[in-house]
């Protein structure tokens, strides 16, 4: 679904059919402790760009909503875990570095 910053987002949902007005993060509500959400933390949020970079169905997201200094400047902190490697993921972008060595090669078929 598209975000009120105008991104690709598995994770958000909004209805507004018949008089509803709900927009939420999935994400940040299924994450322990993930905080509160608002339509502006999706301003500056990287999940967008981590799922259209890495489609690895190993890499488990988790997001919390922070508060930045005094209160102000909230943002997302997005931390990513693999199950695969079972280990935390540094850069979510890229991945983990050990499923994308699973993947079988391309092989062309023999002459005739």
């Amino acid at each position: 679904m598209i975000t009120p910053a105008g991104k690709e987002c598995p994770y958000y949902y909004q209805d507004f059919h018949r008089g509803r007005a709900t927009q939420e993060c999935r994400l940040i509500d299924k994450t322990p402790d993930g905080g509160s959400y608002t339509p502006s933390l999706c301003e500056r949020c990287t999940v967008p760009s981590i799922v259209l970079a890495n489609a690895c169905e190993n890499m488990v997201l988790e997001a919390r909503a922070s508060r930045g200094i005094l209160g102000f400047g909230r943002r997302v902190n997005v931390s990513a875990y693999c199950t695969h490697s079972q280990h935390d993921v540094e850069e979510p972008q890229i991945g983990c570095g050990q499923c994308h060595l699973n993947f079988p090669t391309f092989e062309l078929p023999p002459d005739p």
